[in-house]
């Protein structure tokens, strides 16, 4: 078994926390003007001239400590939640959260239409929420509480302090909208993508599977047009998928062996060919 460092970084969590401090790092050296926040920070309304602005200002942040805070979260959450959900869903579902922070920040184009939102707050919120839908149970420490506290209790604190700032908090500089926005795509993504991969798995299931037999040369005395055999299914090949398959939606797609990956090639190849 490989070892794994617990610093390990998976390669979108590297990337966007790489990302972030570069783009930080040029805020504070190179394009230390006003237009960088004018052309990049999100602003409702603005969006219709300024398209790209509810992707860019995920990576734009006001202060060190607004950076710090955010790529944390990322660091100590993201990880695990890449491993689980795949490179490439997690990617999916880090912009979604982030999108999702800027619709929901619409809402503060009733009062201050030319408010500007910067920060990954609200997709890092998402990633949150997803490993405490992952792991609800799972003790985080959080400085400065002697006691660990539940991942769903600290998620769902979140919420509340969020949802109550955005309703009490007004004249606040922070977007709570946008954290807001974090826990509502998340979750909403999150239900979807189970579902679906409820539904493909229950399909993958059912499917008819053939033995696994030699290859054999065709008797000259069969005929051509001979009906093809019917498969049959292998109830401890199907047992082994379905511990597979279990392993995956416990603990991730990465978690398989070399051995099991070749097991689900091994029958998705026979199922096609069926």
């Amino acid at each position: 078994m490989r070892y794994q460092s617990s610093f390990a970084l998976t390669p979108w969590v590297r990337g966007l926390l790489i990302a972030n401090f570069v783009v930080f790092f040029l805020q504070m050296t190179v394009f230390t003007g006003p237009w960088l926040f004018d052309t990049f920070a999100f602003q409702p309304g603005r969006v219709l001239t300024r398209w790209w602005t509810p992707v860019t200002y995920m990576f734009l942040h006001g202060s060190f400590l607004h950076l710090l805070f955010n790529m944390l979260v990322l660091f100590f959450f993201g990880r695990a939640v890449e491993e689980r959900l795949g490179s490439r869903t997690f990617a999916s579902y880090y912009f979604v959260c982030g999108l999702g922070g800027a619709v929901l920040s619409y809402g503060l184009m009733l009062t201050t239409p030319s408010v500007a939102v910067i920060g990954a707050s609200g997709a890092v919120y998402g990633v949150a929420l997803a490993f405490a839908m992952f792991w609800p149970d799972m003790p985080i420490l959080v400085f400065p509480l002697p006691v660990p506290v539940k991942a769903k209790w600290l998620v769902m604190f979140l919420v509340g302090l969020s949802l109550f700032s955005a309703v009490f908090s007004t004249g606040s500089n922070v977007a709570h909208l946008a954290h807001l926005g974090g826990f509502l795509f998340g979750f909403i993504f999150l239900r979807a993508e189970g579902t679906v991969r409820a539904r493909a798995r229950e399909a993958f299931r059912h499917q008819p599977m053939a033995h696994v037999v030699p290859p054999r040369r065709r008797r000259r005395e069969e005929p051509e047009t001979a009906a093809p055999t019917p498969p049959s299914r292998d109830p401890p090949l199907y047992d082994e998928v379905d511990r597979v398959l279990d392993k995956i939606s416990q603990t991730g797609l990465a978690s398989l062996t070399p051995e099991e990956r070749r097991l689900l090639d091994d029958v998705s190849r026979r199922l096609r060919q069926n």
